[in-house]
């Protein structure tokens, strides 16, 4: 498959373990499928950056897919708690991820790649909000498409980095894709507003009532 990763350099060989701990998943190399998202990443600090390109042979991988059936949107959410930093404080949100670390997290590290969504900027505002227990598991899912960032592609394992190779790199102008990157969180604020607002179901399941129910990670109410 062709992965791209946008940057301020061109990048020839990704450093395994080079990335910082606190990134959506830890340590990695973080790519995505399209080409238009990662010129967007790569003019993140509005300056001119750089989309790497490459070709990563996955055939005798081991593959974390998140999105897949066997997988809830809280085994996600599990993993970003531990990796990233940031969480509102309040002895809720604190005890709601020990709780979605006990009960939902899988362990990245014996996978040689992780695919799931990327926490970017807004989104990693969705993800606290639920964590506090102000929007319900079915907005946070809603919440996590409206901007359609897509999914990444997290080289994990040392088999995995010896398996991408540098096809090449292109420049990304920050005139053009810092405004679309901008855009795009802005939009997705936008529609979360309305989603936030929007009148819920009873049936809805927030933060406090999976603790409270002891909600474990087979229920049929997550998938």
């Amino acid at each position: 498959m062709i992965v791209y990763h946008g940057s301020d350099h061109i990048i020839k060989t990704p450093l395994y373990n080079g990335s910082k701990r606190t990134n959506d998943y830890g340590y990695g190399f973080y790519t995505t499928e399209s080409i238009e998202l990662a010129k967007e990443w790569a003019c993140g600090d509005q300056k001119d950056g750089f989309v790497n390109i490459y070709d990563l042979n996955i055939d005798d991988l081991s593959i974390m897919r998140l999105s897949s059936p066997e997988y809830n949107i809280l085994n996600w959410l599990s993993i970003l708690t531990k990796y990233r930093s940031y969480w509102q404080n309040g002895s809720i949100a604190e005890e709601a991820k020990n709780y979605l670390q006990e009960h939902f997290f899988i362990d990245p590290l014996p996978y040689d790649i992780i695919i799931g969504y990327r926490a970017d900027d807004s989104y990693f505002t969705f993800a606290q909000d639920f964590v506090a227990g102000t929007i319900s598991l079915k907005k946070l899912s809603e919440a996590m498409r409206l901007g359609k960032l897509g999914e990444q592609i997290v080289l994990k394992s040392k088999a995995a980095f010896e398996n991408i190779r540098f096809v090449g790199a292109e420049p990304a102008d920050a005139a053009t894709y810092y405004e679309k990157k901008t855009m795009r969180d802005r939009e997705a604020r936008r529609a979360y507003r309305n989603v936030r607002h929007s009148t819920g179901e009873i049936h809805e399941l927030y933060m406090l009532d999976i603790m409270r129910e002891g909600i474990k990670n087979d229920d049929p109410r997550l998938y």
